[in-house]
This record gives structure tokens, sequence and C-alpha cells, in this order.
């Protein structure tokens, strides 16, 4: 039986992509820092997957659930679907020191932590791959999510260094790249960005489900959601820099 490993999993993209693999037969690994909620979504899905309230920022915590894991997968592992995430919105001066560095501690380090501790089981299943959650702003740097933005880079660059890294491994390494998803992360943000008041929040949770499992049938290392980021991706290949700034700049006015 197929199994995928999911981080962030109690809520939002994270509950939405263990339902819909769920659906789909699949045997589930679902890590999140509020155990409770993982223990309400495993029994809505007849309690047979595993879970653990994992801190990803944590080190011994990852590694001691990954070990958990192995035991409970038989040594498998197809999917590492890396969800787990965190966004302030804001003016960059207005959000303290400690909560920048948490965003990229649980966005980036908590990902990193989570491949690392599961490397060992992702090398000995035959056609494993790695999908890790990106952003559209991993595109250009956008006003009032800099932090964020910065996580979301880095996860870009780590995803395609370990595409072409892990290739040797039999693991194939992609990320999700998408607009905002309105999920309990964008809508209880006391700031409302212009950028979001312009191009609005049109995707769900379920949306990103049914692409992560589009993206686990392809190949790509990019797997970019919504015609409208599609388009804005093709065109900042040709377009200035200037010119992506721009529109940026008036989206974020």
């Amino acid at each position: 039986m197929n199994t995928i490993l999911i981080t962030g999993a109690a809520s939002g993209i994270g509950a939405a992509t263990a339902r819909l693999f769920a659906r789909e037969g699949w045997r589930l690994g679902l890590l999140d820092v509020n155990g409770d909620a993982l223990t309400n979504l495993n029994q809505s899905l007849g309690g047979k997957h595993w879970t653990r309230a994992v801190d990803v920022t944590d080190q011994a915590s990852v590694t001691d659930a990954l070990a958990a894991f192995d035991e409970f997968a038989g040594g498998r592992l197809d999917i590492l679907f890396n969800c787990a995430g965190i966004l302030r919105v804001g003016p960059f001066e207005d959000i303290p020191m400690a909560e920048h560095a948490r965003i990229l501690d649980i966005n980036v380090s908590g990902l990193m932590r989570v491949c690392l501790a599961s490397f060992p089981l992702l090398q000995q299943t035959d056609g494993a791959r790695v999908i890790n959650m990106s952003s559209a702003s991993a595109l250009y740097g956008t006003p009032h999510f800099a932090s964020y933005s910065a996580s979301k880079f880095a996860v870009r660059g780590l995803t395609e260094a370990l595409n072409i890294e892990w290739k040797r491994h039999d693991i194939l390494v992609q990320d999700i790249m998408t607009p905002f998803v309105k999920t309990p992360m964008v809508d209880n943000q006391s700031f409302r960005a212009p950028v979001i008041e312009r191009l609005g929040v049109s995707l769900t949770a379920e949306d990103l489900a049914d692409e992560v499992w589009k993206a686990h049938q392809g190949n790509e290392v990019h797997h970019l959601v919504s015609r409208q980021f599609k388009s804005l991706s093709l065109a900042s290949k040709w377009l200035p820099d200037r010119i992506t700034r721009g529109m940026m700049s008036v989206l974020s006015r």
C-alpha cells in the first residue's frame, strides 16, 4: 500500500490532502503540533492512520516521530509532503524579530529537519518523492510578506537543489507554487495586505489537495497553481525585473 507522510496535517491544505489521499486508498502518516486536531482528523478517516504531535522546530521531536513512523510504515515512504508552515502579514518593521525567526525556523529549517529524518525511508522506497509547499511569493518578494517570501524563496532553492542531488537516490523532489489560499492561516491575519485585497483569495484547501494529487502524477520541479499565476510566471521570464517590480508595487498599494 502506498504511504504518504504529511506535516502540518491537522488543518487547511494538510488536512484536505490527507482526506483526498485517504479516499484514494493510501496509508497516511500525519504530523502536526496540534495533537488533538490530528486525533479528530484520524477519527474522521476511520482511525486507521498514524498520527504524532510534532514540533518541527525540535530536532528530537522530529527524529523520534520518524523512528515511530518507520515501524508503522514498514520501512516504506512513497511521498513526503512538507506542508507545515506559518505566516505573519504586515509591515516588516512592525513584526518582532522573534516572529521573523520563527517563520524561518518552521517554514525552512523545520522542512529541512523532516527531509533529513525521512531520507532513509525515502531512499529505500522505489520511486519516492518529496513535495514541498512553496508559494507564488517565491517568484518575486511580496511586500508585507517579507519573511514569508524569504522562507518560500529558500524552499524553492532547496527544492531545485535536491531535485538534482537526490536523483541518484531515485527520489523526485518537487514544490507547489500557489497564490493565496483560503485557509485559517490566511483568514486569521489581523493585517489585511493590499495585494490580497486586489487579487482576492479564490483557491480553497481542497483545490490545493487536488494540485498535490496532480503533482504526484507528474515530474515537474515546480507545480504552478492557477492560470493567473502561470501567466505571471511566464511573463516574468521575458519581462525586465523592473516591470515585475512595478506590478508588485501597484498591487501592494
